[in-house]
């Protein structure tokens, strides 16, 4: 016990490192809160093939996706001058959205998931489309973001959404 003790008394505290400026401050972006969406907002666009690897990720850890599509402002959140006042947990205004079919049980292959994508974007074209993975096991929503918005932009920052 008493060599336990010497040893911690004989440890010199660390020395306080330097602070240093990030080399481009400017770079350094505030959030806007205005036109995000989901998970991948604040990333540039994302091209086709970023979309695949994340539709691949869903399908590979086992979730099951599904499409959900809304047209117009419904689709993005919004809140009035009232917000505040309405603010309360379960607070859930504009997060539903219509359900493109059924979710995919039992999918394993991600061409599958941008067939429909893409289907549901010819249906759709004026509306904003995302893919969710739900994970049955802890019954939660693992992964949402958005794959495509009006007018053909693809998910995250922006950017168009082809086909595979």
């Amino acid at each position: 016990m008493a060599s336990a003790v010497m040893s911690a008394a004989a440890v010199k505290p660390a020395a306080a490192a330097a602070r240093v400026a990030p080399k481009a401050p400017k770079a350094m972006q505030v959030w806007a809160p205005t036109m995000n969406y989901e998970t991948f907002s604040f990333l540039p666009p994302l091209s086709d093939q970023d979309i695949a690897r994340q539709v691949e990720y869903c399908v590979s850890s086992g979730w099951t996706p599904c499409i959900e599509f809304d047209e117009g402002p419904r689709a993005l959140l919004h809140r009035s001058s009232d917000f505040v006042k309405t603010a309360q947990p379960g607070y859930q205004d504009g997060r539903y959205w219509m359900m493109w079919k059924l979710p995919m049980y039992g999918c394993n292959n991600p061409g599958q998931v941008l067939d429909e994508i893409q289907q549901c974007k010819r249906a759709y074209p004026n509306a904003y489309i995302r893919m969710i993975g739900f994970d049955s096991v802890r019954q939660v929503q693992c992964l949402s973001f958005i794959v495509s918005k009006p007018g053909g932009a693809a998910g995250g920052g922006g950017g168009g959404y082809g086909g595979w």
